[in-house]
């Protein structure tokens, strides 16, 4: 940043993205513009700050919980289901078979 007043609009789009950044899934080029932003503005490094920790309060107080080991592949197959029932209704001819689809969801 230019050392300009930052602008609502961009507090607003760095609050969009904030747990993208947070959680270190956004572009280098990306991350680096919110880094700027959030070091030259007051409000937004205060909620940065705050959901930083409250993220880490999380994780300190509910990250040792086991997963049961089959919820993994549950949710994989469930993914599956859902992309199945999207690529029939998308193509031209197929009706998707709504008792299958329900079928699934009740599983």
């Amino acid at each position: 940043m230019t050392g300009e007043e930052p602008r609502p609009s961009d507090c607003s789009e760095v609050l969009d993205h904030l747990y993208e950044y947070l959680d270190h899934e956004m572009p280098d080029g990306d991350s680096d513009k919110m880094r700027e932003h959030i070091d030259d503005c007051s409000p937004c490094l205060e909620k940065y700050g705050l959901e930083q920790a409250v993220k880490q309060l999380v994780k300190r107080c509910c990250g040792q919980d086991d997963v049961p080991s089959d919820l993994r592949a549950k949710v994989l197959e469930r993914i599956d289901a859902i992309r199945d029932d999207e690529r029939r209704a998308a193509e031209p001819d197929g009706e998707p078979d709504c008792r299958e689809a329900q079928n699934r969801q009740e599983a």
